[in-house]
């Protein structure tokens, strides 16, 4: 049978004892491949803004409500430092697309991490040049996190307005790993217009491409951008549209663990936010890593790329994820959790 048709019957199933068998056996495969620990990477958000227009972001630059910032330096590197405390392998660094931002920036920002503290670092800023991103892999980071959204060239088109010039995701993605970055992506899940097929092409294309690292989540309308407006005011009836829903969501962390049964595969914030408790599903269907926030609450609350509950100080975050991980049965992981490859047979 077809991969993308397989994959296509497991999204559409909805009976519940076969989905439970489905998560059952994705965190067996988590189990035998990449073992109990969860790596722990603890999301910095030093700036919200953000040149692009993308249809569903709340960071998007027409939206004029939203107050714009961008950490210092050294705010940033107080956010890494309680990282290292709370004993996070990784930082994951995330912003906006911000053209006032150099290269040479946050190069400085990166070599000062490094030089403190053992941490991998993750850059996550959107797309710019191969050089910016040569220059940062020199500086030390260590993995590049673009998700491409959709495969589906025509949704992608319709919610994410081109910037000439630049690279694409895809094609950044390929550049990272030549650079020698561990590369991470994912999907939205339920974006309008996302059909049951195009949903198992992004299945397929994680495995393609390889990924090191997959996260994906439930799309959530943000009333301030035009298409979560457009959601909100008029709920889908096509038979064939992707539900946003944490049932959903779950089936793709399994089907992903499946196919890509080496990569390190979160249980999203956005999952989180959808559904109290769905952390906890996450890592019951294959999920083993976690990216708990960091930045202090003043910051994260300007960070809205969708509405959410009021941030938590990263203490509070810390002891609500070390609770997850005992319901669990699981422990967190120690040093960067980087991707585990099996060796080739000699």
């Amino acid at each position: 049978m077809d991969p993308r048709a397989l994959i296509d019957d497991w999204l559409r199933e909805d009976d519940p004892e076969k989905l439970q068998e489905l998560r059952e056996r994705a965190d067996r495969v988590r189990a035998e491949r990449v073992g109990d620990e969860v790596h722990l990477r603890g999301l910095i958000d030093f700036g919200n803004l953000c040149r692009r227009n993308c249809l569903y972001c709340g960071l998007r630059a027409g939206n004029r409500e939203l107050p714009r910032f961008r950490m210092s330096p050294e705010e940033i590197l107080d956010c890494a430092r309680a990282a290292a405390d709370f004993g996070y392998g990784t930082v994951v660094l995330q912003a906006g697309e911000d053209e006032t931002m150099s290269a040479a920036w946050l190069a400085e920002v990166i070599r000062g991490i490094k030089d403190r503290f053992a941490l991998a670092v993750t850059i996550s800023v959107g797309e710019r040049p191969f050089e910016d991103y040569r220059k940062w892999r020199e500086a030390g980071a260590d993995r590049l996190l673009l998700k491409f959204e959709t495969s589906d060239p025509e949704l992608y088109a319709r919610i994410h307005p081109a910037k000439p010039g630049l690279p694409t995701r895809i094609e950044l993605l390929k550049a990272g790993r030549e650079m020698g970055y561990e590369i991470g992506s994912g999907v939205m899940i339920g974006l309008p217009g996302q059909t049951y097929q195009s949903l198992a092409d992004d299945l397929m294309l994680f495995h393609e491409l390889d990924l090191d690292m997959i996260g994906s989540g439930p799309f959530i309308p943000n009333p301030d951008t035009p298409l979560g407006k457009e959601a909100l005011a008029n709920p889908p009836t096509d038979p064939d549209q992707v539900p946003a829903s944490s049932e959903m969501t779950l089936k793709v962390i399994a089907l992903t663990r499946l196919l890509c049964p080496q990569a390190n595969l979160p249980a999203t914030t956005a999952l989180s936010t959808l559904e109290q408790g769905s952390y906890l599903q996450g890592l019951r269907a294959g999920a083993n890593v976690i990216m708990p926030q960091v930045s202090p609450p003043r910051f994260r609350e300007l960070y809205r790329i969708y509405p959410g509950a009021p941030p938590l100080a990263p203490e509070e975050v810390f002891r609500s994820v070390m609770r997850d991980l005992q319901a669990a049965g699981r422990r967190p992981g120690r040093g960067p959790g980087g991707r585990l490859r099996e060796k080739p047979p000699a």
